[in-house]
């Protein structure tokens, strides 16, 4: 059912065309600025309107760098005036005022374009293109005076345009603000359009991409691409998704990870690639894991995981240097440093230094019984890696705020890891850990093809006790490292993750465009009957309804101001006999 906002668009989209003009023309328009070149081209200019009038005093379209300007954006205000009118335009850099008059826009004795196109076709939302000079008006507002417009497409659904009102108390109540998370998340074109600082993010999501990807491309690594779609899933340990190709007849998985490809790379003669991956698994969902993400994973000859600590610090002191201008990055009540260098322990270490206890030397059974001491859920299914990774899960990683590496983990928790050259026992490995998740996970490959395969059977030993995270055997990728594939460092560095903290964002659906959702429930429409149950008498039904309130859900969460005003208006519109509600009723509609 449509509300009565978007019937009434349909109408004068309908009007419009009925008068000659086409809502959604196919010509283009030549902007030839954006909000943003005004405002920096006459940041140090003032002017003054003339008294008695709209009609601007200081007219800055003399300027050499601008002749007259053409700018196309969304109407998100308007204050009609009679004969010159204000509105505010919204662009992709920005909003700036409007000034219209109509004996500008009509200088004949037709003054249709602006007593009714103008005034009465447009809504917030519409995106016109508009011509004419720029000036600052009276109190010193920068605005364009309008010579020409031109309606560009017609928006047939309202924006949740933030309103302010004063309630009862004589305090001021911001409404219909788009807020709720959900409807963000699912809606993120409205959010991009309403929250401005919502594209904030985005860009500085790009600029950390284009710096990881300028550090890697100066040192001569080469980007490269990889499938998505592989015959056996492999490079982490984690759940896959499956799907089934038609044509060969044959079970695929959604990539894990690019890691056996790049490696295969590194076999065959580069000395150092690199992916902007996206990756996919079929876990759970919470404010840092989304089962859709994006990493980079590069991969460098010759090299260790010492050398890849020292690399992965100074790239990130790049990042955080490239996207806010600083080392210190404020997220929530912390300020991260990512100045090098970064704190190093051990994974052992840092297990003692927070829980106290010394669990290198335990069997499968000690670490057992650590974790239930702790409160941990475990199960048979957990062999002594997946035990000692959900020691370190719970008792390290949320202390660890400021970046830190945490370095060689037993050799049972790493199956693609060079074995340590001094700790029998342990693998040469770190994990970037910071604001308590990790961001980069890298080894020292291992490159010995039996040494490996012997790994990957104890992944299968794991998969049939039913851990569903182990890793399956590539047989191909074991005949790759038999042809020979040099000493190299290796690493995975989740973009979203370092996104969320470059950017001060608590979840990460705040960092994807699209995160992944719930299919979206469809509201069951309310009767009378149940707005009657509720306690709105019958008569104030249909006017409930005209408000757009289609079930008594909606009815609840409305502002009871915002309502009581609204009440008056359709009451008018409507004609209604019905005596108008008191403050005190609407209150108890809305069980406030």
């Amino acid at each position: 059912m449509l509300s009565e906002q978007e019937i009434n668009r349909r109408h004068k989209r309908e009007e419009l065309m009925r008068m000659g003009i086409d809502p959604y023309p196919a010509d283009l328009f030549d902007v030839t600025h954006t909000i943003d070149d005004i405002r920096t081209a006459f940041s140090d200019k003032t002017g003054a309107d003339t008294q008695g009038g709209y009609e601007p005093h200081l007219d800055f379209s003399t300027d050499a760098q601008f002749g007259t300007i053409r700018l196309a954006g969304r109407l998100m205000s308007f204050r009609i005036m009679g004969s010159a009118s204000f509105a505010e335009m919204q662009d992709s850099t920005g909003r700036l005022q409007l000034y219209f008059r109509r004996d500008d826009l009509c200088p004949d004795d037709d003054k249709t374009l602006y007593n009714t196109v103008f005034k009465k076709m447009l809504d917030i939302g519409d995106i016109v293109g508009i011509e004419g000079n720029v000036f600052t008006t009276q109190t010193g507002e920068l605005s364009i005076h309008v010579r020409s417009f031109k309606i560009l497409n017609k928006s047939l659904r309202p924006l949740p345009v933030v309103k302010e009102g004063i309630n009862e108390q004589g305090e001021k109540e911001t409404y219909d603000a788009f807020t709720d998370p959900e409807q963000r998340y699912r809606q993120r074109y409205v959010d991009l359009i309403v929250n401005p600082q919502v594209r904030d993010v985005f860009v500085k999501r790009t600029k950390l991409v284009n710096s990881i990807r300028q550090f890697l491309s100066q040192k001569g690594y080469l980007e490269v691409e990889t499938p998505i779609l592989q015959p056996i899933h492999g490079g982490a340990a984690a759940r896959p998704f499956r799907t089934h190709h038609n044509s060969l007849d044959m079970t695929l998985y959604m990539r894990i990870a690019n890691e056996l490809y790049l490696k295969r790379l590194i076999v065959g003669g580069y000395d150092g690639v690199f992916e902007f991956a996206k990756d996919f698994r079929n876990e759970g969902m919470d404010r840092t894991h989304n089962p859709e993400f994006t990493q980079v994973e590069f991969y460098v000859a010759y090299k260790d995981y010492l050398w890849m600590m020292d690399t992965i610090e100074e790239m990130v002191e790049k990042v955080a240097l490239d996207v806010a201008g600083t080392t210190k990055v404020t997220v929530g009540e912390n300020v991260i440093d990512f100045k090098r260098p970064w704190k190093r322990l051990t994974m052992f270490e840092a297990i003692q230094e927070y829980t106290g206890v010394d669990v290198s030397d335990m069997d499968e059974a000690g670490l057992r019984q650590v974790a239930e001491d702790r409160g941990i859920r475990v199960d048979s299914t957990m062999g002594k890696s997946k035990l000692i990774d959900e020691l370190f899960g719970d008792a390290c990683e949320p202390n660890l705020i400021q970046p830190t590496f945490i370095t060689d983990y037993p050799v049972e928790m790493s199956p693609l890891t060079k074995k340590h050259r001094s700790k029998p026992g342990l693998v040469e490995r770190f994990e970037a850990i910071c604001n308590g998740k990790e961001i980069a996970n890298a080894y020292s490959e291992l490159n010995d093809p039996i040494d490996q395969r012997e790994r990957f059977e104890e992944q299968l030993r794991l998969a049939e006790r039913g851990d569903e995270e182990a890793m399956a055997l590539d047989e191909d990728f074991l005949r790759a490292l038999e042809y020979g594939m040099p000493p190299t460092a290796g690493v995975g560095l989740g973009i979203d993750r370092l996104t969320m903290i470059m950017t001060n964002q608590p979840s990460i659906q705040d960092v994807l465009f699209f995160p992944q959702m719930r299919p979206e429930k469809k509201a069951e429409l309310s009767t009378e009957s149940d707005f009657v149950e509720a306690g709105i008498p019958a008569e104030w039904v249909p006017a409930v309804q005209k408000l757009g309130y289609l079930t008594v859900e909606q009815l609840r969460a409305a502002s009871p101001n915002k309502l009581f005003n609204d009440l008056g208006g359709v009451r008018k519109k409507l004609k209604m006999d019905a005596p108008m509600p008191s403050m005190i009723d609407v209150r108890a509609w809305t069980g406030n």
